[in-house]
């Protein structure tokens, strides 16, 4: 759809930790192959887990669709730097089947409360709702599904980098979705957890970005988002004053 007036607007949201609870498939990982002392900070070495993976994409070149045998190495090694942090050294073959019962996991999945009571209320009011993530298009695909995205959220407005071509920070994955829904920068807002992927890739992508930090996360860069929200009833409120301001 394609703006029409200063008060629509183009509203994207990340998939992994923002739609859902992206701790629960890897707590599940941990628990079923480590014997980790009591208690366990699985909040903590999620967030380690999620900047290891970002750090080594990058470290690593990882494009939006990178060789098999690349990511492969990229997902064991995070689990053993992600376990080192808590002076725990993986035995061999442990980092392979903590990936392995991760990913089995990854589809056992249920939306964060209020978050498509939100996009139905946007939609409604006539704004673009879409979806931008990273991820093999396949394998993202699967995790929507088990949400069930696909009756809720456009399929043109699903934008999943390993498809596209591009992926966050990249800038010009924002670019591609502004031109494929005749959108504009000026007026899109993106939704998402991650402050190297979808805080530094949105704000230099002349977005609007809301930080969906409700890990209670430290900023990485001088970026500096348009708001930060603990909870969709805060996202909510945020959307609706905007709305109102417009």
């Amino acid at each position: 759809m394609t703006e029409t007036n200063n008060t629509t607007k183009a509203i994207f949201f990340d998939v992994d930790d923002t739609l859902y609870d992206h701790l629960q498939p890897l707590r599940r990982a941990l628990q079923e192959v480590l014997e980790l002392p009591e208690p366990f900070d699985y909040a903590l070495a999620y967030h380690r887990f999620r900047y290891y993976s970002d750090w080594l994409s990058a470290q690593e070149d990882l494009s939006a669709v990178p060789e098999p045998d690349a990511v492969e190495r990229m997902r064991c090694r995070r689990f053993e730097l992600t376990m080192a942090d808590f002076g725990v050294e993986l035995q061999p073959g442990q980092a392979q089947e903590l990936q392995r019962r991760y990913l089995s996991r990854q589809f056992e999945i249920t939306p964060f409360e209020g978050a498509y009571d939100l996009i139905r209320r946007l939609q409604a009011e006539g704004h673009t709702v879409g979806l931008i993530t990273n991820g093999e298009g396949q394998h993202q695909r699967r995790k929507l599904e088990a949400l069930d995205m696909f009756g809720l959220v456009d399929e043109q407005r699903v934008f999943i980098s390993g498809e596209v071509g591009y992926a966050k920070p990249d800038g010009r994955l924002f670019e591609h979705v502004n031109k494929q829904t005749g959108t504009t920068a000026d007026h899109s807002y993106y939704i998402g957890d991650s402050w190297r992927n979808d805080v530094a890739g949105a704000v230099e992508a002349g977005w609007n970005i809301i930080w969906f930090n409700h890990r209670e996360a430290s900023p990485e860069s001088d970026h500096q988002p348009h708001f930060t929200a603990r909870d969709y009833e805060e996202i909510s409120h945020f959307l609706t004053f905007e709305q109102v301001r417009s």
